[in-house]
């Protein structure tokens, strides 16, 4: 569980880092939010799995 959510929460961050590239480099404001959006919940994710790390 913990190294496949690990994975997971990395893929997700870097497909929030090329949505939020993509829409500041098309100008399109809706797509860097939501790549920033996706971002911070990978971070918040992964934030969750190293506090579980913590206790075992």
């Amino acid at each position: 569980m913990g190294l496949d959510d690990k994975i997971k929460n990395a893929a997700e961050e870097a497909v929030g880092k090329v949505k939020e590239s993509a829409g500041n480099a098309s100008g399109d404001d809706k797509l860097a939010a939501e790549g920033a959006g996706d971002q911070s919940k990978a971070n918040l994710k992964q934030a969750g799995e190293n506090v579980k790390d913590v206790f075992k």
